[in-house]
């Protein structure tokens, strides 16, 4: 392939040039303007909440949501393992203790069983978190009847991390709703994009309120600059929220599209042995945002490290599975709780996971090559 074929590119559709051009003609440029008031608007009544803050990232988001909910210095906050490190940076930046919870294998998702454990004996040890952040892995929601269930025995509220699961649904509802706050993102390679950003949402439009006021460094209603506490330079540009508004349009062509290029690689690939792709667990709808395969090593002779070379020499792009947080060296310290005492779930799903390009312009034609290029090394190697 001359051209390199990547993991999950932007696609723009054309839409998004009128209300960037809305922007330009308003000469509403940076900050904030018309054209976030409506991406906000828009994008709580797609996902069915009260209240949305446009966010310069969807870490962002998270960090807001969490000072919100009082973490600070010496907390604890418990969150999925098996993640990108963006979901727990903000713990650390107000200076609170991540625990990790292990996935469970039916969704890749937290265990309710782990979050159980953990919960129980944190109890015990007179401590129990400020916060539980739930990761909606590639796309697929977390299985929220049982989270929701204990945390709310518990007293400890949820963020939902749905960054990667816009336009995926639990039991008929769209993600991002479960928690006391929601967070999305529209970096470069999510299922849309405002090149760079997120947003937080929740039915509490009293805490979007407080974190809108952070957002724009706290500034306190005054003639001049009054400040009584501190904030932060969070908030989304107008002209990035005019792509987002562009983008929002098609969100649903791009989940189907996504849908289907995982069922082609299943339709390809899934007849090799030792090969698996991620579950959609029955409770709901995967956007499918990138598909994710495993490759079993009792089976198969290449590991998903080797594979991802040969594909790269081809100018194919692909990705580890998510390498476990309490794995990484920054959190050699660090608790986790696993899925059970004799597997841990995210620990197998690094080792035998590859995502694959899954971006929705990919033709069909350089859909069928990666194909046909994967299994050919499989096959060449067994």
């Amino acid at each position: 392939m001359r051209e390199r074929v990547l993991l999950s590119p932007p696609h723009l559709s054309g839409l998004e040039q009128q209300y960037i051009q809305e922007a330009l003609d308003s000469n509403w440029i940076a900050p904030l303007g018309p054209q976030v008031d409506a991406f906000e608007s828009e994008l709580a009544s797609y996902v069915g909440i009260k209240s949305a803050l446009a966010t310069a990232s969807g870490t962002a988001a998270i960090h807001l949501a969490l000072r919100y909910l009082g973490v600070r210095q010496g907390d604890i906050v418990l969150c999925s393992s098996f993640t990108f490190v963006a979901s727990v940076y903000p713990v650390l930046y107000l200076g609170a203790e991540p625990i990790f919870i292990d996935s469970e294998p039916n969704t890749w998702n937290m265990s309710p069983s782990a979050l159980e454990r953990a919960l129980l004996t944190l109890k015990k040890e007179g401590h129990l978190p400020k916060a539980v952040i739930v990761v909606n892995l590639y796309g697929q929601s977390a299985d929220y009847d049982p989270i929701v269930e204990l945390c709310r025995a518990y007293g400890v509220p949820i963020v939902e991390d749905a960054a990667e699961s816009l336009g995926a649904t639990y039991k008929g509802k769209q993600t991002g709703i479960f928690g006391h706050f929601g967070v999305f993102s529209f970096n470069g390679n999510k299922i849309i994009t405002t090149a760079g950003g997120g947003m937080l949402v929740s039915d509490d439009e009293g805490a979007i309120a407080k974190c809108r006021f952070w957002s724009t460094q706290a500034r306190d209603p005054a003639p001049y600059y009054l400040h009584s506490e501190y904030g932060y330079n969070y908030r989304l540009s107008n002209i990035l929220a005019a792509i987002g508004r562009g983008q929002l349009q098609t969100l649903d062509q791009r989940v189907a599209r996504r849908r289907e290029i995982f069922a082609i690689y299943r339709q390809e690939l899934g007849d090799l042995p030792g090969i698996d792709f991620m579950p959609e667990a029955s409770f709901g709808r995967s956007n499918r945002w990138l598909t994710a395969m495993t490759m079993d090593p009792s089976i198969i002779k290449t590991s998903p490290i080797e594979l991802g070379k040969y594909l790269n020499e081809l100018n194919i792009e692909t990705r580890p599975a998510w390498k476990p947080m309490h794995t990484q060296p920054m959190f050699k310290n660090a608790r986790y709780f696993a899925h059970s005492e004799q597997i841990s779930v995210c620990d197998k799903l690094y080792e035998t996971g590859i995502c694959l390009p899954s971006g929705t312009a990919m033709s069909g034609s350089t859909l069928q090559y990666v194909a046909t290029q994967i299994r050919l090394l499989i096959t060449m190697r067994n």
